[in-house]
Formats: structure tokens, C-alpha cells, sequence
């Protein structure tokens, strides 16, 4: 019989020993300047930033509160100050294709400056072209061309009434227009006396008011003419004024932007547009708001604003943009619109930046969730990455779900580092699923959860708790908390020699520290108040479990603590809610008779059971058959469960209590119901370590000594699972003192052993098994079940006699 004997104290919980801190507080403590443990996931964040190739984005992923956020941008903020500052955006009206404005590219924190500088310009020109159209240079300039228009009709009239004269014929104005009347003696013949005009005379005057009226004719068709010449000429000159009064405003904006380019450009389109539109700027506010709307369009400079996208004015180094709320609008930017009359109308001075455009030329840090579950934006920022370029389309207009006046912005050119923080689930998923994940980011920074439990860590960690302590402005620690933290850190990762990486729950559990002792009256957190803040953490989330241990204690669960029973054991489950996790006791049952070698899973049968639990009975189910029936069939029906469980049951970890339960069943021996069990097993009948071990051993542990310890209880546990245990201190101290178990087992003969108090027993060179041990009483029954199968076979009905030894 294996000597199987129970763990030591020692061995159920590893200590930290305060006394190998020199300090006395974290107050003399240095600040840690590294993150601990993460030496991977720093080398590949800064690998990612230095290279500047195309699709060498980060894909930051690690568990959620283990501190990633914090990291990368503390990081990139350090790396981005030591970095150029990127160009400013401007967008500006194109006056050929007012719906697509043109973008500009200034110089970091010239984008305001150059709005001012436009700003001010169409500013001096409102009040410069009205000064220079009212000179007396200008108005005597004008004075000719309208007095050369006057000139030339007049002289036009002036001859043809001198050759209407030579004729003695007058030109009369009339209010209906020119006439032409015979003169006699410088008199105008009446009607009368012309009808007694020789009619030989009368023929010749008309002749000649004929030719006359031809050339009158012809002068009224040349005056609207000369009247166009006039206004061109006059347009001629208001341009020249205008451009000679625009040129030498504009001349300077354009030298000092002369080295920017499409700067001078854009200048050469404002200049010929404010020439083309000068009346604009003659026009006179005389009239109130009130009395003009409606009345007359007020004319409007707005087309000459500059509307400054993106500005590094007030910056230091390459950007680093955050967004917390990763929209498709919101990263790609968007266009607004406004209701005038009814109408929703835009133009270009109303389109807004996204996250892409603030962070173009420095750092964007993203939430992978966030972004996926954002209709479009997954897609948007893909096809910015991919075009390197920043197009700013509605995603009304993109499915023709709204008609309105909207723009086509050109797009920016985009030079942006992108990295997406998330979950390890979603980086896996989008590789498998998405091919364009991997071209685009082909960087992953893979955050550790866990460190080892070393001396030196032992250190780092307690610079690490200081350095949180002061960010989170607590009070210090004294060495005695720091090991208790120390302690916690190892409980919450489930290893003994390992420290938790989850930034998130220690610094809960500081905050919460730091709450008693000022609650106290303290100015020092001590270790009573760590523990109180895990106690009281506990106390706030254990109300299921305090349920479900009343249920088994008012015995409305069933669950047996003492006593021996054939074919049932206790396992140990492990209840996930939410962040709290514990354990609770599950009576394993199996039931044996003659059969064809099947075992039942009951869950699985029920669709209860999850697919690692049903692949655990099938293992159970081969070395049953690999142990006990080399050279005969498999005689046996069994069938195990999960009693009173009305909910799913996943994973392995209760297969060799199954085994155990399935043994006793069949070779009818009693097991110990003073003991749990838990443990996976394989087809060699090793035993497998588990996890949540902590849990199941407390789970149990509670049961049992709320119904009163006797020295008899105890756990089973993988002996793989040793170096995890970090017990609870009533536990390690009932252990101390002999009123509580831990075993170590691994193999499932040791555990049948520790379960029924008989040897296992080992297969001799014959093959067969020692009399009086737990393998031969199996065999032997499994030989009488396939004995009983035969002649069933065969219609005997007399039942085989059993073997000397077995019990009736």
C-alpha cells in the first residue's frame, strides 16, 4: 500500500516573509521606472514604433485591467516628445468646384496663423477697395469713359442733324423717339402746306428723310453698343483698380508662404476671385438685419474663411490621441450640416477632424472592442490604413439614406501609428477571420498576466505597490502590508510561485486598504487593514455562496461529510460570478451492472455536459477497459452524474473522482464521504493537475467546519497541484493542527487507497492482482458480470457462483 501521508502546513500556503524588506514604509521606496514583468510585450511595443514601415501597427492584447492602457500611452507619450511636430491641415474653398474643397499643408502651428493672416487681409480689403473706388483719380477716370460715351453719341446726332440741315430737313425729339420734319425759311413745314408742295418736291424730301432715317437707324442700333463698350471699359477699370489694390495686399501673404506649397496658389484663386466679385466689397451696411432679410442677400465673405482641420500650436512632439469612443464619424471625421430655410445645407468650413486626423503624423491608441462593435469604423479605419489616406465620406451618402447639398473633401495624406488595444480573443478571432488584419497590423504586444515569485521580484513588486501607492495619493504601506499584497498576488494568479500582473486588482485593493486605515484613524496602512479590504471585498460578493452552503447544511443539497458510502463521492465544482469565484462540493455518483462495456455520461446525455467533461468520461471509460479488460470484453454498464446539478458542466477536473466512483460501483466497495476529490485523469491512470484548486479546498473546507472538524475531512488534489496552493489561514492552521487533510495523489490507485483504506494493488507477472486489494475485487467482479453475460447469452439462467473472498 502507497504511504500517501497529508501535506504540512508549511506547504499549503508560501509565505512572505517581511522580513526580508529593508524599509520600514513605502515612503522609502523608490518609484519603479519600469513596468514589471512585461519585457515582451515592451520590447515588441517599441520594435512596433521605431520601425517606420507600411502595415506596422500594434495590436496591444493581454487580460482587461492588466494595465495595458497606461503602459502604451505612457510610452508613446515619452517616445512621441522626442519626435518632430506633424504639418498642420487646413481646408479651404476651391471657387472653380465650390463641392470640393482643397486641402493645405502648413508648417506645425502655422494653420491658425494663416487663418488670421486671411482673415485680416479680407478685412483690409473691405475697407481698402471702398477707399480706392472713391479717389478722385478713379471717379475723374470714370468720368471720361462715361463723357467719351456722351461724346460720341452727341457727335453722332450732331452730324446727322448738320446733314439733315443741308437738306433743310430737322431732327426733332419727340417723347416717342427722333423724327425727321422739312424746314422752309428754318421753319418746320406744316403738314398742310407740305401736301401743296409740287409733288416732284415732296418726292425729293422724302427721299432724303428716307436716306436720313437709315442713318438714325443705324446710330439708335450703334448706341446700345457703345453703351456695353462703356461698361466693359468700366469694368476694365474697376478690375484694374481692384487688382492693383488686391495684388499689393495679397502680394505679401504670398511671400511670406511662398515656400509652402499650394499656399501661392490658393493666394492667385483668392486674388481673382475677389477681382471677379468686387461689387461684394462696394456694398454698404446701410440697412439693419431686421429690414434686410428677405429683402436683399447680404453679401458674404465666407467663402474666404480658412478652416484650420488639425493644429500643433500648443503641442510638444508627435501627437498621441486616444478615442475613447471610436465612431465611424468620429475617426474618419465628418461634415456637418445647417438648416436654413427648411433646407440642411454645408460647405467647407463646416467639416470637423476625426481621431485620424488629430493623430496624423504621431500615435493613435484605440480600443479593439470599441471599434469593432462601432458599425463601419473597422472597415473605415482599414481603408484609411490601407489608401494612407484620410477620406472624410458620410455614411448617409455612402447608402444613399439622405439627399442633402454635401461636399467631397480631398483626401489627406495619412502617416499614422495605430494601436489597438484588446482582449486576446479578438486578436486571435481577427486573425482567423479577417485577412486584412495581418497586413495591416503586424505587430503584437503580448502583455504577461503573471510573474515569478522571486526574491528580486519580491522587491520590484513592493516598489511597484509604492509607486501606485503615490499615483493613487494613499497612504504608504509598512513592510508587514506590503508581504500581505505580496500574498494576495499569488492567491489571485493560483500559483504559489507566481505573482499576478493585474494592475487593476492591486490597486482595488490598495484604494480599499487605504479606505480602513484612514477609517481607523491611521496614517500607515498595516496588514489588518489588507486584510480587511480582502474580507470585506469577499463579504460584499458571497452572498450566493452563503446560500448554496445553507442548502447543503439544512441538508436540502445533499452532501454526505462523514460516514462510508458505495459507488458516490464528493467532488469539488468550481461557480464563476462575475469577479468572484468559489468553490462548492458535488456529489459524483455511478451506478455498475452486466452490459456491453458502456459508460454513461448522464450530462452529456441530457445535453448538460460540456464537450472537455464528456471528453473525460470517454478517457475514464479506456483505461477502465485498458486496465481491467486486456483479454475479455468489457462487461459492463455504468452510468456516472453530477447529482442535483440543474445547470452545465464543463472541464475535466472531476474525472478521476468519477473513475473513483465508477471503481467503487462495480467492485462494491465503500468509499469515505469524510473526503472530496478533485483531479483529471488520464488513459495510464495518472493524475493531472487542475485548476482552481484554492478554491475547491476552501469550498469543502467550509462545509466541513460548519458541521464540525474530527481530524477525518480532508481533499485529494493532483500532486502537480501542490506548488498552487495558497490556502486561506483557518485552513493552513486546522491543517496544523491535524483537524484537516490535504493529499497529494498521482495516480488513481493512490486516491482509492486514501478513499477506501485497502491497498490498490499491482498486476503480477500472471496478471492478476493481489487478493484483498481494490484492483482484484474490481476484476473479480468484472469477471463475474462477463461470466453473467456469457450465459445470457447462452439462455442459462443459473447465476455463476462467486469466487471465495467476495461478498455476497
Amino acid at each position: 500500500m502507497t504511504d500517501t501521508t497529508a501535506l504540512a502546513a508549511e506547504a499549503l500556503r508560501t509565505r512572505c516573509d517581511p522580513e526580508q524588506f529593508d524599509f520600514d514604509t513605502t515612503t522609502d521606496l523608490e518609484e519603479l521606472s519600469e513596468v514589471i514583468g512585461q519585457a515582451r510585450a515592451l520590447e515588441a511595443i517599441r520594435f512596433g514604433i521605431t520601425i517606420r514601415r507600411e502595415g506596422y501597427n500594434l495590436f496591444v492584447l493581454g487580460e482587461t485591467g492588466a494595465g495595458k492602457h497606461t503602459v502604451v500611452r505612457e510610452y508613446l507619450e515619452q517616445q512621441a516628445a522626442h519626435e518632430e511636430l506633424p504639418s498642420d491641415w487646413c481646408y479651404v474653398n476651391d471657387f472653380e468646384v465650390p463641392h470640393k474643397p482643397r486641402s493645405l499643408r502648413l508648417l506645425p502651428g502655422q494653420g491658425v496663423e494663416f487663418r488670421e493672416d486671411v482673415s485680416h487681409l479680407i478685412e483690409d480689403l473691405r475697407a481698402a477697395l471702398p477707399s480706392a473706388f472713391e479717389t478722385d483719380e478713379y471717379h475723374a477716370r470714370v468720368q471720361e469713359i462715361s463723357d467719351a460715351f456722351e461724346e460720341r453719341r452727341e457727335q453722332a446726332f450732331s452730324e446727322l442733324t448738320s446733314a439733315a440741315e443741308k437738306h433743310n430737313i430737322r431732327l426733332i425729339r419727340t417723347p416717342g423717339g427722333f423724327a425727321f420734319a422739312p424746314m422752309k425759311d428754318n421753319a418746320v413745314i406744316e403738314p398742310a402746306d407740305f401736301q401743296r408742295l409740287p409733288e416732284q418736291e415732296q418726292k425729293r424730301i422724302e427721299e432724303h428723310i428716307s436716306v436720313l432715317q437709315e442713318q438714325l437707324t443705324a446710330i439708335l442700333r450703334a448706341v446700345p453698343q457703345w453703351r456695353r463698350e462703356t461698361r466693359e471699359k468700366l469694368k476694365a477699370l474697376n478690375r484694374e483698380v481692384a487688382m492693383y489694390t488686391v495684388g499689393h495686399l495679397i502680394e505679401d501673404l504670398k511671400k511670406k508662404y511662398q515656400d509652402i506649397p499650394r499656399v501661392p496658389e490658393y493666394m492667385d484663386a483668392v486674388q481673382q476671385d475677389v477681382v471677379d466679385h468686387v461689387d461684394d466689397f462696394l456694398q454698404r451696411e446701410e440697412e439693419s438685419p431686421a429690414i434686410s432679410i428677405g429683402l436683399a442677400e447680404t453679401p458674404s465673405f465666407h467663402r474666404y474663411e480658412v478652416n484650420v482641420l488639425v493644429s500643433h500650436r500648443d503641442s510638444g512632439g508627435a501627437p498621441v490621441v486616444y478615442e475613447d469612443n471610436p465612431l465611424y464619424q468620429n475617426l474618419v471625421g465628418r461634415i456637418e450640416h445647417v438648416s436654413r430655410m427648411g433646407a440642411l445645407t454645408t460647405d467647407f468650413t463646416l467639416i470637423k477632424p476625426g481621431a485620424l486626423h488629430l493623430a496624423n503624423g504621431g500615435y493613435l491608441i484605440l480600443d479593439a472592442r470599441k471599434v469593432l462593435i462601432s458599425p463601419y469604423a473597422w472597415e473605415g479605419l482599414k481603408r484609411a490604413l490601407a489608401s494612407r489616406e484620410v477620406r472624410i465620406q458620410s455614411l448617409g451618402e455612402m447608402f444613399s439614406l439622405i439627399s442633402t447639398v454635401s461636399l467631397e473633401p480631398e483626401p489627406i495624406p495619412l502617416d499614422v501609428k495605430v494601436v489597438l488595444v484588446g482582449e486576446r480573443l479578438l486578436f486571435y478571432l481577427l486573425q482567423a477571420y479577417d485577412p486584412d488584419f495581418g497586413e495591416l497590423f503586424k505587430v503584437a504586444a503580448d502583455f504577461e498576466d503573471r510573474l515569478d515569485r522571486t526574491t528580486d521580484n519580491n522587491l520590484m513588486y513592493a516598489r511597484m505597490v509604492a509607486t501606485l501607492a503615490r499615483k493613487e495619493k494613499l497612504m504608504p504601506l509598512n513592510r508587514h502590508a506590503v508581504a500581505r499584497v505580496i500574498e494576495h498576488s499569488a492567491k489571485l494568479v493560483g500559483d504559489a510561485e507566481k505573482l499576478s500582473t493585474h494592475m487593476l486588482s492591486v490597486t482595488d485593493l490598495l484604494r480599499q486598504a487605504d479606505y480602513w486605515a484612514r477609517h481607523d484613524g491611521r496614517d500607515v496602512i498595516g496588514m489588518e487593514h489588507v486584510q480587511q479590504a480582502i474580507d470585506a471585498e469577499i463579504r460584499r460578493a458571497d452572498r450566493i455562496r452563503n446560500r448554496v452552503q445553507e442548502e447543503i447544511l439544512r441538508g436540502t443539497v445533499l452532501i454526505d461529510t462523514a460516514g462510508e458510502t458505495t459507488g458516490q463521492v464528493n467532488g469539488l465544482s468550481v461557480i464563476n460570478l462575475g469577479n468572484f469565484t468559489f468553490a462548492q462540493p458535488s456529489r459524483i455518483t455511478a451506478t455498475a451492472r452486466v452490459g456491453e462495456g458502456e459508460v454513461v455520461d448522464i450530462e452529456r446525455e441530457v445535453e448538460l455536459g460540456g464537450a472537455i467533461h464528456s471528453k473525460g468520461v470517454f478517457i475514464l471509460s479506456s483505461l477502465l477497459a485498458a486496465r481491467y479488460a486486456r483479454k475479455r470484453p468489457l462487461s459492463v454498464s455504468a452510468s456516472v452524474v453530477f447529482e442535483q446539478s440543474y445547470g452545465g458542466v464543463e472541464g475535466d477536473s472531476a474525472s478521476m473522482g468519477e473513475f473513483c466512483a465508477l471503481l467503487s460501483a462495480i467492485g462494491e466497495l465503500p468509499i469515505r464521504q469524510s473526503l472530496a476529490i478533485t483531479g483529471s485523469v488520464n488513459q495510464h491512470g495518472q493524475v493531472q493537475a487542475i485548476g482552481g484548486v484554492n478554491d475547491k479546498i476552501e469550498g469543502f473546507f467550509d462545509i466541513c467546519r460548519s458541521r464540525g472538524l474530527d481530524g477525518e475531512h480532508g481533499v485529494l488534489i493532483p500532486a502537480s497541484n501542490v506548488k498552487h496552493l495558497m490556502l486561506r489561514d483557518d485552513v493552513v492552521e486546522a491543517a496544523r493542527a491535524g483537524q484537516f487533510s490535504i493529499y497529494p495523489v498521482s495516480t488513481v490507485d493512490e486516491a482509492m487507497e486514501l478513499l477506501t483504506g485497502l491497498p490498490a494493488g499491482e498486476v503480477d507477472e500472471q496478471g492478476v492482482y493481489p487478493e484483498g486489494t481494490v484492483n482484484r475485487r474490481v476484476a473479480d467482479r468484472l469477471q463475474e458480470m462477463a461470466a453473467e453475460r456469457e450465459a445470457f447469452a447462452k439462455g442459462r439462467s443459473k447465476k455463476v457462483p462467486r469466487e471465495s473472498g467476495d461478498d455476497e
